[in-house]
C-alpha cells in the first residue's frame, strides 16, 4: 500500500468521534478496491450504521425494462418457439434448402428504395467510422445483395432464420414487435414459369399442417401484373400505381369507403377512377375469378393483364397437382407494399390474423379516447386495440429484378416466402391455452347419420367397429333414427374433436364426411371433407396424431422448469402433468407418468445457465421431440 493511501485511511479514522482510539490489539482487515477507492472493514468495531462511508452508486435512476417492441424469451415460451423453428427447418431441408446467415446491419444504401412507404420503418444506426448503416428490415434484400456479390452462384435454394428490425407500432400480445424473427425460404435461378412458385406455396402448406393448424388458414394470392393491369385499364397514372397499390393493400383492415377516401383525398385520384378500381379489388375466388377476368374485353386486351393471367392459370394447375389448391384464395385486394415484387404475391392469414373491430367502430373509439393522452402514439403498445390484428403470419412473392439492382445487368429471378415467428407463436400459444381450458375429451370420434330416413344404424355400427379395431375411441347415439341436433349435442358434451357423418348418397358412393368440430363460421373446413370409406381409418389416425402433437408441445412446455441455479433455491411447485405423449415414442414404450411428489431442493448448478429438470420423463419427451439436446440436461 502506498504511503498516501495509508495516510488517507488514518484521516478517515480521525473523523470518527465515537472511536476514541484505534484498538490495534483487535484483529481486523482493511481492504481497498483501487477502481472505486471504497474501503470496507471486517472488524465489527467499524460497522456502525451511524458512521457509514458515502455511497458511491450513480445518482441517476432508470426503469429496468426491455425497449418497446422487444421481449425476453424464457421457459415454456422458448420451448414452443424452438418447436416452430424445428418444424420450419425440417420442411426447408426436405425441399433442398441450404442455410445462409448475413450481418444484422447493412449499408444504408443497400436497403434504401426497396420498401416503398415502409422505408420510414428502417432503424438507422449512428455513423461509426464513415459507413452509414441500418438494421436489416427483412431477410430478402440481404439475400439479393449476397447473390449479387457471389456471381458464380446462379441458382440456389436458401433458407435463413434470424432477427429483423422495424420501427413499427408494437402490439406485443399479437406478435407485432420491433425486433422479431423471420424464417425465409427462397428459390433463385431461371426456371420454367410458375414451377418454383408452386413449390413455395406447397412449402407453406407443409409448414402450417405440420404445426397442427389443420387447414385453419388461407393463402391469399394475387399477381402484381394483374393488379397493375387493372390500374392501367381503370385510368391510374403510372406515377401513382405504387401509392394506390399501398392503399388497396389496406382492404383487409379498412372498409372500401375508407380506402376510397384515402385514394381520392390523400393521393389525388379522381373519384370515377377510384370507383372503377372498387369494382374489381373487392373480388375473391379461385379459377372462377380468373375466368371472369379473362372474359372482360378491356382487361384481357391489356398486356400486363395477359401475362399475369397466363401465370396464374399455370400456377393453379401446378397447385392442384401439389394438393395445395384448396388452401388458396385468389384475392384482388392483395397488393403487398414492398416495391421489389414483380409477379405472384401471397400472404397467409388465419382467423386470429384479423382485427376484432374495424377503425371507426364504437369499440375503437373508446380505445382511442383512453390513449389520447400519450405524446408519442407511435410508441404505444396496441395489444388491446381491437382494430389491430396479428396480421399475416407468412408472406412472399416473386422478385425478378431485385438482384439486378445491385449487380447491374445480371438478373437472377427469385421467389420466396417469409414466416413471421412471433405472430405464429402468439396464435399457436393462444390456441394451446384455449384447448387446455376446454373440457378434456374422452372420445376421439362421434359417428353420426344425416338426412337418412332409415337412420343408417347398421352402417354406423360398421364404422364404429372399424374404428374400435384400430384402437380409436368412438361413440354413436343409441337411436335407430336419430336427429342431427342431439347427435351434435352428445359430441359437444364429450368435447369430441371429430365427427364422421354418414348420409344416403355418401354411403352409396362409398365415402364418408370427416368434420372437425368447433371450427368458426367461414372456416374453409367448416363443412368437413369427403373421404373414401377404405381410407377412413388412416385418415382419422393422421388427424388425431396432428392434434396430439400440438397437445404434447403444450404439456412439455408446462412440465419444464428451470430450478436451482446459483441461488440454490427450492423447486417451486407447479401443476402436475399426468403423462406425456410424443409422436415419435413407440406405442409399446410409453413415457412414464410424471411424479406428483414434492421435489427436493435442487443442487446448485455447476455452470451458469444450466437447465435442471426434476422429471426425467419430461426430459425424455423433449429429447424425443428434438427440442433440447441430452448434453443440456441434469436429472434430479
Amino acid at each position: 500500500m502506498k504511503l498516501s493511501e495509508f495516510l488517507r485511511i488514518g484521516s478517515l479514522f480521525a473523523q470518527r468521534p465515537r472511536l476514541k482510539a484505534s484498538p490495534f490489539s483487535t484483529p481486523h482487515f482493511l481492504t481497498c478496491r483501487p477502481s472505486r477507492r471504497v474501503f470496507s472493514s471486517s472488524s465489527a468495531l467499524y460497522r456502525s450504521d451511524d458512521h457509514q462511508l458515502p455511497a458511491m452508486a450513480p445518482k441517476n435512476k432508470f426503469e429496468l425494462k426491455t425497449p418497446k417492441g422487444t421481449k425476453d424469451w424464457f421457459g415454456k415460451d422458448m420451448i414452443i418457439r424452438e418447436k416452430i423453428f424445428s418444424q420450419l427447418k425440417g420442411v426447408f431441408q426436405k425441399h433442398g434448402g441450404m442455410e445462409l446467415d448475413t450481418p444484422v446491419f447493412e449499408l444504408k444504401e443497400i436497403l434504401s428504395g426497396k420498401y416503398g412507404e415502409d422505408s420510414k420503418l428502417i432503424y438507422d444506426l449512428a455513423d461509426q467510422g464513415g459507413e452509414i448503416t441500418s438494421l436489416r428490415y427483412d431477410l430478402t434484400v440481404p439475400f439479393a445483395r449476397w447473390l449479387a456479390m457471389n456471381k458464380d452462384i446462379q441458382s440456389v435454394k436458401r433458407y435463413h432464420i434470424s432477427k429483423v428490425y422495424r420501427r413499427d407500432q408494437p402490439a406485443m400480445n399479437k406478435g407485432r414487435m420491433r425486433e422479431f424473427y423471420q424464417c425465409d425460404f427462397d428459390i433463385a435461378g431461371t426456371y420454367d414459369s410458375m414451377i418454383p412458385d408452386a413449390e413455395i406455396i406447397r412449402i407453406v402448406v407443409e409448414v402450417f399442417e405440420g404445426l397442427g393448424w389443420n387447414g385453419n388458414y388461407t393463402i391469399k394470392l394475387n399477381h402484381r401484373k394483374i393488379l397493375d393491369g387493372i390500374f392501367e385499364v381503370c385510368g391510374v397514372p403510372e406515377d401513382k400505381i405504387r401509392t394506390i397499390s399501398s392503399a388497396v393493400d389496406k382492404l383487409d383492415k379498412l372498409p372500401w369507403a375508407d380506402v376510397r377516401k384515402e385514394m381520392t383525398e390523400e393521393k389525388g385520384l379522381p373519384e370515377e377512377v377510384a370507383d372503377k378500381i372498387g369494382e374489381w379489388v373487392v373480388l375473391k375466388g379461385k379459377q372462377d375469378l380468373l375466368r371472369k377476368l379473362q372474359r372482360d374485353e378491356k382487361l384481357s386486351a391489356n398486356a400486363s393483364m395477359k401475362a399475369g393471367m397466363s401465370d396464374l392459370e399455370l400456377l393453379f394447375n401446378y397447385l392442384e397437382a401439389f394438393g395445395a389448391l384448396d388452401r388458396v384464395s385468389f384475392d384482388l385486394s392483395l397488393a403487398r407494399g414492398l416495391d421489389y415484387y414483380t409477379g405472384v404475391i401471397y400472404e397467409v392469414v388465419t382467423e386470429g390474423s384479423a382485427p376484432s373491430a374495424t377503425p371507426g367502430s364504437d369499440d375503437t373509439t373508446v380505445k382511442s379516447k383512453k390513449k389520447s393522452k400519450s405524446k408519442d402514439k407511435d410508441d404505444e403498445d396496441r395489444s388491446d386495440d381491437p382494430s389491430v390484428g396479428v396480421g399475416s403470419v407468412a408472406a412472399g412473392g416473386r422478385y425478378d429484378n431485385l438482384v439486378g439492382m445491385f449487380s447491374g445487368k445480371t438478373q437472377i429471378p427469385c421467389v420466396g416466402v417469409s414466416f413471421g415467428i412471433e405472430r405464429i407463436f402468439s396464435i399457436t400459444k393462444a390456441r394451446m391455452q384455449a384447448e387446455s381450458e376446454a373440457p378434456q375429451s374422452t372420445v376421439d370420434v362421434f359417428v353420426m347419420s344425416l338426412g337418412s330416413k332409415a337412420g343408417l344404424i347398421k352402417e354406423r355400427l360398421e364404422v364404429c367397429s372399424k374404428l374400435w379395431d384400430a384402437g380409436i375411441k368412438a361413440e354413436f347415439l343409441y337411436k335407430v333414427k336419430p336427429k342431427l341436433p342431439p347427435q351434435f349435442k352428445a359430441a359437444e358434451s364429450n368435447a369430441t374433436p371429430f365427427a364422421i357423418i354418414l348420409g344416403d348418397d355418401e354411403v352409396q358412393k362409398g365415402v364418408v364426411r370427416i368434420k372437425e368440430l368447433g371450427l368458426p363460421e367461414g372456416h374453409p373446413q367448416k363443412d368437413g371433407e369427403l373421404v373414401d370409406m377404405a381410407a377412413l381409418v388412416p385418415e382419422v389416425q393422421k388427424r388425431l396424431s396432428r392434434k396430439r402433437e400440438l397437445d404434447s408441445i403444450a404439456q412439455q412446455a408446462e412440465g419444464l422448469r428451470v430450478v436451482g441455479g446459483l441461488k440454490n433455491e427450492e423447486v417451486k411447485g407447479s401443476a402436475p402433468v399426468a403423462s406425456i405423449e410424443t409422436p415419435d415414442a413407440p406405442a409399446e414404450a410409453p413415457v412414464a407418468a410424471v411424479s406428483e411428489e414434492k421435489p427436493a431442493p435442487a443442487e446448485p448448478a455447476e455452470e451458469t445457465g444450466t437447465i435442471k429438470i426434476p422429471e426425467k420423463s419430461v426430459c425424455t419427451a423433449l429429447m424425443r421431440s428434438e427440442i433440447i439436446d441430452a448434453s443440456e440436461i441434469i436429472y434430479t
